[in-house]
């Protein structure tokens, strides 16, 4: 079999769909599979995956935070190519126009098609903004749930935001994984980092879904705790002018699991997720997360570990009051993170994953 494997960006971008992405393609191809992996050009192709590299434009990006790269007709035909050559092709999420072309080609070559959706509306502070979501879901990602030939959510909460409870259709529900080679309770610690505060470790792109205000606002209150960011994006935290805030950059997944053992607490306090890989990652390192709700309830089982608060993007001084307040509540105990790290390691598996969805892709 011969899978052509598409999503908005490379892992070189550092985002989360990415990630997913690449280690599905990785774990496929251990298996067995023939993968191509089709994305946009803007960011370097993985060395040891045949790769597409798609010239896109992207301009929404810079503006907003909200990456869109739309692929030119050179890019199309090749994209049309590609999905000649496979016999199943697996999408990353329904909004990016990679997937939207990608699904409408396989469809018109007669390919079978995997749907991975990742996350439903997002609740951006802007009303605007808001509505402009709220109809992209209903005129685009339904249809492309419709159009798919299986349909994988991965995360329970994204579930029933698009399929409703009891969903609408058949469906697979299957949980990112992680590699426990890298991610454990065992390895280095980070070096270099403060010393003599507790650390509060953020870890994802910086944008506004991701809840940049709201972190801002977090370090504004506790000048006692010190914030450590990992990522990169149009927000710089550095123009804060916060003593405490500690802008890392982009890292490597050996150096994130060192930063989860070096840490105290992972505060993402993001909005419109579905479960970030991150959170994943971390649990497997033994490090307790404080998240927005309800992504603290995407696999219903993590939530006996997880603590989740709302969060409202318009109200970046309450919610991060909210989250000030959960710094402050009793933690995890170590046996119990020792307890979630075991847990997390049985329950998240790549193979296991990559394994269900070309069962899938066989009909």
């Amino acid at each position: 079999m011969h899978i052509l494997m598409v999503s908005h960006f490379f892992e070189s971008h550092l985002g989360g769909i990415e990630r997913v992405a690449g280690h599905l393609s990785r774990q496929m191809a251990a298996q067995g599979a023939g993968v191509t992996w089709a994305a946009s050009a803007q960011d370097a192709p993985p060395a040891d995956i045949p790769a597409l590299s798609l010239a896109c434009a992207n301009p929404t990006e810079k503006l907003t935070g909200l990456p869109m790269p739309i692929p030119g007709p050179g890019a199309m035909a090749a994209l049309w190519r590609a999905v000649g050559r496979s016999d199943a092709v697996v999408v990353h999420d329904a909004l990016y126009v990679t997937s939207i072309l990608a699904m409408v080609m396989a469809k018109l070559r007669g390919r079978r098609t995997v749907l991975i959706q990742h996350i439903a509306g997002i609740p951006f502070a802007s009303r605007v903004m808001r509505g402009v979501m709220a109809l992209a879901n209903a005129v685009v990602t339904r249809p492309m749930l419709r159009a798919a030939d299986r349909v994988v959510f991965i995360s329970d909460t994204v579930r029933r935001d698009l399929l409703g409870d009891p969903a609408r259709r058949d469906y697979a529900l299957l949980f990112n994984g992680v590699d426990g080679e890298v991610f454990s309770r065992l390895g280095a610690a980070a070096q270099g980092l403060p010393e003599g505060k507790r650390r509060v470790l953020f870890v994802g792109r910086f944008v506004e879904k991701k809840g940049l205000s709201i972190l801002r606002a977090v370090a504004a209150m506790r000048p006692d705790i010190s914030f450590m960011l990992a990522g990169a994006g149009p927000i710089q935290p550095s123009s804060w002018g916060l003593a405490n805030v500690h802008d890392l950059g982009p890292q490597s997944p050996a150096q994130l699991a060192a930063l989860y053992r070096s840490a105290d607490c992972l505060l993402l306090p993001s909005v419109g997720e579905g479960y970030p890989l991150v959170i994943q990652e971390a649990m497997a390192c033994g490090l307790p997360v404080i998240c927005g709700a309800p992504t603290h309830l995407a696999d219903p089982e993590a939530g006996q570990f997880l603590r989740g608060v709302a969060v409202d993007l318009g109200d970046p001084d309450g919610s991060a009051a909210r989250m000030a307040a959960m710094l402050d509540a009793p933690g995890l105990t170590l046996p119990e993170r020792a307890q979630m790290a075991a847990w997390a390691a049985e329950r998240y598996s790549w193979a296991a994953m990559a394994r269900a969805i070309m069962r899938l892709m066989a009909g």
